[in-house]
């Protein structure tokens, strides 16, 4: 059945809109080329949600072009405020961005092992506070948050889980209960994952599995454009996978025994010490990261390192490989940009000899920032269909 002209107004309005989120700003004449409709449909929709308060002009495309043709339209970003965290076990990071996802102000908060619970959460929730304080007077809509641990995929809440800290699930909770504001939490390497697509290395595939290499290890699926998160949102544990060179096997509560004992950043910092690299201070972010660095630069017997490290990354990849095939796999992370394209060739390399299954390993591009950039671009696609809904 053909829509009725308040549906399809509805329709090309919302195709606008996305096209002025995403590529925008942009002429009334590339929005009739980039949607497909009449001069006069254009001028119309520009003209509604102007009145809306959706879009303004912001610009012109030149001097040679006077006139309304030459317009340039753009989303009304400062609407509201979006925001995304970034909870590990010992500090949070915060970044506050207008609608379009410029940053406005962000802040990084340690938080000790030895901090209350109660204490650490009021740390977390007033550093967003300032934060957004700071960044201006718009009412934050939408909160992205990224933590490591299982996301239960049936209430979208963080499970309890053995070696988190317990104020992490207190945080989401405190707040959803406090902010006006909607507040999401999915697991940080996810939350990566989601990043590099968009903005990152992989805006070209679909199809690939991203390798976070921090302080520990994990995964994440992504299959023909969504996440796959597993029937208890537990895919991408990976530190648990057995592979050969561990001492023992993992349990269900510790993988020391898994993938993670292998590259890990504290057994890779003992990697670099017995190939003579030092550096393993990284500060804030992982030793290991450090390490490679280093060895990138030539410190101590950087080949037989890299060798190595590669060596045990690819037995990781192998094994995601073989069950998913994914043609593509990312090592992102602290650790995985620190190594750069240098050290996905080894593992690229390493892997054709153990698989039968052409795979290509990548290098992150966002590094440690990933889970920040992915919890704003989730805080703001909760906030688009709200925010942006066309005007009946």
């Amino acid at each position: 059945m053909p829509a009725s002209p308040s549906t399809a107004r509805a329709i090309n309005d919302r195709l606008a809109l996305r096209l002025l989120q995403q590529d925008g700003p942009l002429t009334a004449t590339q929005l009739k080329t980039l949607t497909g409709l009449s001069r006069p449909t254009v001028a119309d929709l520009v003209e509604r949600l102007q009145d809306a308060g959706l879009i303004s002009v912001v610009g012109e495309t030149g001097a040679e072009r006077r006139g309304p043709n030459a317009r340039l339209y753009g989303i009304v970003a400062d609407r509201a405020h979006l925001a995304g965290l970034d909870v590990r076990t010992d500090s949070v990071a915060v970044v506050v961005a207008d609608l379009l996802g410029a940053t406005l102000a962000e802040a990084t908060l340690p938080i000790g092992s030895d901090t209350a619970t109660d204490d650490a959460v009021e740390q977390a929730v007033a550093l967003l506070e300032r934060t957004a304080r700071a960044a201006g007077t718009a009412p934050l809509h939408s909160v992205g948050i990224g933590a490591p641990g299982l996301i239960d995929p049936v209430t979208g809440e963080l499970r309890d889980t053995t070696g988190l800290p317990a104020w992490h699930r207190r945080l989401v909770r405190a707040l959803q209960q406090r902010l006006p504001a909607t507040v999401l939490v999915e697991n940080e390497t996810n939350l990566a994952a989601v990043a590099e697509h968009r903005v990152g290395a992989v805006q070209d595939h679909d199809t690939f599995v991203l390798l976070w290499l921090g302080h520990g290890v994990g995964a994440a699926v992504m299959l023909d454009g969504k996440l796959r998160r597993g029937a208890s949102g537990g895919a991408g544990e990976i530190g648990f996978l057995p592979v050969p060179g561990t001492i023992g096997i993992p349990s269900a509560v510790n993988c020391d025994g898994g993938f993670h004992s292998l590259v890990g950043s504290a057994p890779l910092c003992e990697l670099a010490a017995a190939h003579g690299i030092t550096a393993c201070d990284g500060g804030q972010e992982p030793g290991a990261a450090a390490a490679v660095r280093a060895a990138l630069a030539g410190e101590g017997d950087s080949a037989a390192f890299l060798g190595a490290l590669a060596d045990r990354l690819a037995l990781g990849v192998a094994a995601v490989a073989s069950v998913l095939d994914p043609g593509c796999v990312l090592l992102a992370g602290e650790v995985g940009s620190a190594g750069g394209d240098e050290l996905a060739a080894r593992v690229e390399e390493r892997l054709a000899m153990m698989s039968p299954l052409r795979t290509e390993v990548r290098a992150g591009r966002l590094g440690g920032t990933a889970v920040l950039h992915g919890a704003v671009l989730a805080a703001r696609e909760a906030a688009q269909d709200s925010l942006f809904a066309p005007p009946r």
